[in-house]
């Protein structure tokens, strides 16, 4: 049982009600407080600053200033999941209705609990590496059916392998963000030759990614009973895609610059300790993976996923009602397949699901799918339809995890898209 998890704490703290960020979550990020960097826990519409509990005494164990101190969580959660578990647990108990050692300091109190429109968020990582994996079922049928023989929608590696690919991890920018309609190549159909301007098919793509918080060695691998050790916790990603640009530059060598010109993350890291009581049973895998990918125990989460479009001309309209636990590869199998060749995995490394669809049409999670390339536009609430996404719209995803008693939620990836 980890103590932080106890669906019976309360907060002295004021929660809002259905909020993402109870006292069961606590997840990393980082804030700007007086033009200085601290590694902080977000909890309801607050955050508590790491780097000035630390100096009070009161976390119970002397960690360096300069681990909190800091523009990054890495130096954070490289201290392993046991520490980081000890790490939450400790400002769990300080937050705990039943103890008054913060509550009652006063100016300890409001020098590190500070709301959270008081402060700047910031990019919670520094990302050395970006992997993107294709690892629904459910989108890559989709895609194949669209694009290839419908009866063979599935390549046939995908059922075998976690498929996957090496993104641009420079281009990650936090929620919030503005992104620019990117330039390209692009060819239609009825065209000779191809030409170069905005993207026409500006695409978002709804997924999750986990953050890596230890090394292995170059040339040794992580077994799926090991890979949990390697991971801290997970955001909301949007992994942006120019398809007209994709479809004509990925043959034969795959994802470029569709792809590389922006993706988008939440600013919270929610810890798999956090994510624990969601633990479900993937999908029946068939054929049977090799034995380096077999695994023991739940590896998928019951995680709650929509996306909603804004516009200057109506307020935010849900388009996409999906779920994390739909994932046929899970990240256990995703992270053991990524070192199984030797590949040596690194602090703060970020590992995205591929976009995550469902078995029903509203599931679907990416404009791709949902408008069946286009053939079926989405209708607005301005009475405008949409294709794909235009200029001046804003994506937002929304992540969390609910039971009977407790609610885990990610925040929110906010973007408004630019014309080129």
């Amino acid at each position: 049982m980890i103590r932080a998890n106890d669906p019976n704490l309360r907060s002295w703290v004021p929660i809002p009600e259905h909020s993402d960020f109870p006292i069961q979550n606590l997840p990393l990020g980082v804030i700007k407080v007086n033009g200085k960097h601290h590694v902080a826990m977000r909890i309801g519409d607050y955050v508590i600053d790491l780097a000035v509990l630390n100096k009070s005494g009161l976390l119970g164990v002397d960690f360096v200033d300069s681990l909190f101190q800091n523009e990054f969580i890495n130096d954070c959660i490289e201290l392993g999941r046991e520490m980081t578990r000890d790490l939450r647990n400790r400002v769990s108990r300080l937050l705990d209705d039943k103890h008054d050692e913060l509550r009652t300091n006063v100016d300890l109190r409001e020098s590190c609990l500070l709301p959270i429109k008081s402060v700047e968020v910031c990019m919670p990582v520094k990302i050395g590496n970006y992997t993107d994996f294709y690892s629904s079922k459910e989108h890559a049928t989709n895609v194949g059916t669209m694009f290839r023989d419908p009866a063979n929608a599935l390549l046939p590696n995908w059922k075998h392998i976690p498929i996957g690919y090496h993104g641009r991890a420079s281009s990650i920018v936090l929620s919030g963000t503005p992104v620019k309609r990117p330039n390209g190549q692009t060819k239609a159909p009825d065209q000779e030759n191809p030409v170069f301007g905005p993207s026409k098919q500006l695409d978002f793509e709804l997924e999750m990614a986990f953050v890596t918080c230890k090394s292995n060695p170059l040339g040794s691998s992580i077994s799926t009973n090991e890979a949990e050790d390697y991971i801290h916790g997970m955001v909301i990603f949007n992994d942006w895609s120019a398809r007209d640009m994709q479809s004509w530059e990925y043959v034969p060598l795959g994802p470029f610059l569709a792809k590389n010109f922006a993706s988008s993350m939440s600013a919270w890291v929610v810890s798999l300790d956090a994510l624990k009581p969601f633990r479900v049973p993937g999908p029946k895998q068939d054929p049977k993976p090799l034995p380096y990918l077999q695994y023991d125990g739940d590896h998928n989460y019951d995680i709650e996923l929509e996306v909603l479009i804004e516009s200057p001309r109506f307020n935010p309209s849900r388009i996409c009602h999906s779920n994390f636990k739909y994932m046929y590869w899970n990240m256990v199998q995703q992270l053991a397949h990524h070192a199984s060749n030797g590949c040596n995995i690194q602090v703060g490394d970020l590992y995205a699901s591929g976009t995550i669809s469902g078995p029903i049409k509203d599931s679907f999670g990416s404009m791709l799918e949902l408008t069946w390339r286009g053939t079926e536009p989405l209708k607005m609430p301005d009475n405008t339809e949409r294709k794909f996404i235009n200029d001046n719209d804003t994506v937002i995803m929304r992540a969390f995890s609910k039971n009977e008693q407790v609610r885990i939620g990610f925040g929110e990836v906010v973007t408004k898209i630019l014309p080129a």
